[in-house]
């Protein structure tokens, strides 16, 4: 019975992660897409340990590992990014997950192709976008290989700006935070290969956070990641990301249904700015 519920909490504990990583806080919608970017640039390669808590206990559960370079997609120049994330030895005992996520976007992070191939217990499976933006307007392509082998094809056209969970992470890089004010509620418009995922952050203001083993103090902007669920508003996730231009995130909370996760940065190179909030 312990093994079971071990291996339930950690497969939601793992099976979040990627998303919870990456959606961070999007500008509003609008006509175009893109934005300049300012917080990254090619040659950024971020590393995190992923922990779960079982019985008051902070067990290691696996790793994350985040780069991003500059490529080409169809002839033009793109941002490169992935993300890979996988389970340690310990944790494959009861739950194996190796997913790789991989996105292209315009030199301005106007998304281009995303794909998720995941490795998850028993499970593979594959999610692919391809965005074309005809007179202004972004629509999808949406493409699913099921872990049984089926293959479902859809078209999606929002009419208005929509991101995967690896752009929305690049464009929110470079939110203005001296325009948010404490409360402030952003909508998040994500796409994967069966719908269009209507979350929103709450900006929270600014804590000091201890990494952990001792590895740094960082002043950080606070934002709560929410959804509804049976018609209350529910707090899933709080990132703390710093507050400085690079906009990293360095720590992750996550609420789940069978106990608490925390993802730490451990590693950080080709960093664009210097971390000007990091306190010691």
């Amino acid at each position: 019975m312990e093994k079971k519920f071990w291996m339930k909490s950690l497969r939601q504990v793992l099976s979040v992660i990627p998303f919870y990583l990456l959606t961070l806080l999007p500008l509003s919608a609008n006509a175009q897409c893109g934005i300049t970017n300012t917080a990254f640039q090619s040659g950024e390669f971020l590393s995190y340990d992923l922990y779960f808590n079982w019985q008051f206990v902070w067990v290691k559960v696996g790793t994350a590992s985040m780069s991003t370079v500059q490529s080409t997609f169809k002839g033009q120049k793109a941002y490169r990014s992935s993300l890979i994330t996988r389970t340690n030895s310990r944790a494959d005992k009861y739950f194996i997950m190796r997913d790789t996520l991989l996105t292209y976007t315009t030199l301005d992070i106007n998304p281009l192709y995303y794909r998720k191939g995941a490795k998850e217990g028993d499970r593979y499976y594959v999610d692919e976008l391809w965005y074309t933006y005809p007179n202004g307007q972004c629509n999808v392509k949406q493409h699913e290989i099921t872990s049984s082998g089926d293959q479902n094809w859809r078209n999606m056209k929002p009419g208005k700006c929509v991101y995967d969970m690896m752009s929305i992470y690049l464009r929110a890089r470079n939110f203005d935070a001296a325009t948010l004010k404490e409360g402030q509620r952003i909508t998040l418009p994500i796409a994967d290969s069966k719908k269009l995922l209507n979350t929103w952050l709450v900006y929270k203001g600014k804590e000091n956070i201890s990494m952990k083993n001792g590895s740094g103090k960082f002043r950080c902007l606070v934002l709560a990641f929410m959804e509804r669920e049976d018609g209350k508003d529910k707090e899933i996730i709080r990132f703390f990301v710093t507050d400085d231009d690079n906009h990293l995130p360095v720590r992750l909370d996550m609420n789940l249904r069978f106990g608490t996760a925390k993802a730490y940065l451990t590693a950080m190179k080709g960093v664009k700015s210097p971390l000007t909030s990091k306190l010691k």
